[in-house]
């Protein structure tokens, strides 16, 4: 295990520690943001694509600013600054009314301990039967617009779930205390209401999965046996390099970047062709994330989380570790972020990149004797928990051109107890009198594809069954159909399983060796659809997951598919606005936005921890080589027996 730090600048490096104190302190300085103020986020303002370019070729350096957001408590005040750390200025402060910064994980944390230690919370759980504090979790949950209080607009509100473990160490999302939610002012760290509004008594639940708490009984009936160590040895090393940010394996080259809202970033992503080192992403990321709840109960209505948006998936990653996480010859970056003060701290281990067997890449056996070839993949990988759910992001990138995007979901649901004889129309029973509501994880990737160069054109590519007719007798032919989409309401599209319709990111101004245009396609996997009616008050500040794709031209202003200011909002000021305004999107600089994720009906199975649901969307080159790139992959140094005895004769 070797851990990697920045040792070569490069414009695109995420911020370091004493940036992020620099902006601080500037802001200090300059505006009293300080004593009664909160820093929601502070992040690298990206130099555009000239500049990066002005950098690699002529290591011209360009001003290295922070992008700040912080607020006041006291007057509920939300600014934007732009912090020149290269100056040592603030370039420009900006009032934004009425609007809500992202949670913290600060605020998170301080309202747990000031609602558990709150006489009127105390008081309110003891008559319930809850005396034991210590075993109490308050876990603040942001607002939508919608179901927001009237007499609470325009404060910074949070409202809380309420769980109890069964003893010190325990699960607690095993115990729910239904009907007790707790609504706050997270500025004023205020307790504005109790929402005591129904009980239901504890059923007897296993909602355990730590060993030493899993009962005697359940451990004692496990017919597994012990598996045999399985040893991933590289006794040279990786195959991979990895200088500061920069990482390159097998012809291909990326950097890796890192933000408190998107948490990892991939940036000028390149293949070397046979010694033409060619694009084909400038920027991968995810950009948002929304999770519905699709329960009306008390418990669940207003549970719709952007954890993105509202609170920063950089944030909530955690550190990895070596054997349980990833497993080989692993190399590490770390994370450095901020607190709700300013002062930064470092994720250790916050991204793992290591090199994986993955069976074939390519194999023809014949009589003449058999040529095959393992297939190795470089893989990026990050892990965020987000309260009760884990993400595990997984960027893989083949020895084929191809580029897997992976993530998996585990960790606990979310449960509701219900009386006997009680119903759960909106969920799956899991447990005794215990149901999971149904949900849905909607991810968003934003894909700054640049196919050899930024001027590219987005095509739908569908498969038609040709009629039957003189010239296709026996029905056997299909055609393919490829439409360019020139308008970005064109550009909203959706999958159709039915003509496998999938996109390619085309160059129309140059050709390959065969005399046609490179691209890249967007396979799409886990595509799934909305479910919601348009006019339901929880889609319009969510009209991102509406469609499968978007695109739109490149613009440094449209980061965020729901919004910049996401929590408590009201209606979707990302994609549904930008989009409707139907700029030209053909052969210019644009971004294909990917929403895909898990439509999540819970099966008993998903409890009391969920084995990891996974969904994938690839990028595969088509057309972009001449033919097969990896031809040239050299056969395992092992020798392969590839003798067939039946085709031989004997000599015995």
């Amino acid at each position: 295990m070797t851990r990697t730090t920045t040792g070569t600048f490069h414009p695109l490096d995420p911020l370091g520690a004493d940036e992020f104190a620099k902006a601080a302190a500037v802001l200090a300085r300059e505006h009293g943001v300080g004593d009664g103020w909160r820093f929601a986020s502070i992040e690298l303002a990206e130099p555009d694509k000239a500049a990066v370019s002005a950098f690699d070729a002529s290591g011209t350096v360009p001003d290295r600013r922070a992008i700040v957001v912080c607020f006041d408590r006291g007057s509920g005040d939300t600014y934007k600054a732009l912090v020149s750390l290269t100056g040592d200025n603030v370039v420009s402060w900006q009032h934004i009314p009425d609007v809500q910064a992202n949670f913290t994980v600060d605020e998170w944390e301080e309202a747990d301990a000031f609602l558990r230690g709150h006489p009127d919370v105390i008081a309110a759980l003891a008559k319930r039967g809850v005396t034991d504090m210590s075993l109490v979790f308050m876990d603040v949950w942001t607002y939508g617009d919608v179901v927001t209080p009237e007499k609470y607009k325009g404060r910074r509100l949070g409202w809380s779930d309420t769980w109890v473990r069964a003893s010190e160490g325990t699960n607690p999302y095993a115990g729910p205390v239904n009907g007790f939610h707790c609504v706050i002012d997270v500025n004023k760290m205020e307790l504005l209401e109790i929402e005591d509004t129904f009980s239901v008594e504890r059923p007897e639940v296993m909602g355990e999965y730590v060993p030493r708490h899993i009962p005697e009984r359940i451990r004692n009936a496990s017919t597994r046996p012990p598996l045999k160590p399985l040893d991933i040895v590289q006794p040279e090393g990786p195959s991979f390099t990895l200088e500061g940010n920069k990482l390159e394996w097998q012809n291909w080259s990326l950097r890796v970047g890192f933000n408190y809202r998107e948490g990892m970033t991939l940036h000028a992503v390149t293949y070397n062709d046979n010694g033409r080192v060619r694009s084909i992403a400038n920027r991968m990321s995810f950009a948002e994330m929304a999770v519905p709840y699709r329960d009306t109960s008390t418990d669940h209505y207003r549970r719709t989380a952007f954890d993105i948006g509202e609170w920063g998936i950089g944030f909530m990653t955690t550190s990895l570790t070596l054997g349980c996480d990833c497993l080989g010859e692993i190399r590490y970056l770390d994370a450095v972020l901020h607190d709700s003060h300013g002062v930064p701290f470092t994720i250790e281990n916050a991204i793992c990149i290591h090199e994986e067997d993955n069976a074939v890449l390519w194999k023809h056996v014949d009589h003449d004797g058999a040529e095959v070839r393992r297939m190795r993949r470089l893989t990026v990988s990050t892990h965020v928990t987000v309260a009760n759910y884990e993400y595990l992001v997984y960027w893989r990138f083949y020895q084929d051109g191809n580029i897997e995007c992976e993530v998996r979901a585990t960790g606990i649901m979310v449960v509701s107890h219900f009386p006997e004889g009680g119903e759960h129309q909106s969920g799956t029973l899991v447990d005794t009198r215990t149901y999971a509501p149904f949900h849905q994880h909607f991810l968003v990737a934003r894909l700054d594809l640049d196919i050899d160069g930024t001027e590219n054109t987005v095509y739908a590519t569908e498969t038609e069954i040709v009629p039957m007719g003189p010239d296709n007798p026996l029905g056997l032919a299909l055609r393919q159909k490829n439409t360019p989409l020139r308008t970005e309401l064109e550009g909203r599209q959706d999958f159709d399983w039915q003509s496998q319709r999938a996109w390619k990111v085309v160059n129309d101004n140059t050709t390959t060796g065969l005399g046609t245009a490179p691209a890249y396609k967007l396979v799409p996997g886990g595509a799934i659809p909305s479910m919601f009616d348009p006019a339901s008050p929880i889609f319009q500040r969510t009209g991102a997951i509406g469609h499968t794709v978007w695109v739109t031209p490149n613009s440094p202003d449209e980061r965020w598919p729901a919004g910049e200011f996401v929590n408590q909002s009201k209606v979707d000021h990302g994609l549904p606005a930008w989009t409707a305004t139907d700029r030209p999107i053909e052969n210019t600089d644009v971004v294909l936005w990917y929403t895909f994720g898990i439509h999540h009906i819970p099966r008993p199975e998903d409890w009391p921890i969920m084995p990891a649901d996974t969904v994938s969307f690839w990028l595969k080159p088509a057309g972009f080589f001449d033919r097969n790139p990896a031809l040239d992959v050299a056969p395992t140094p092992e020798a392969c027996d590839h003798h067939h005895p039946h085709h031989e004769d004997s000599d015995d």
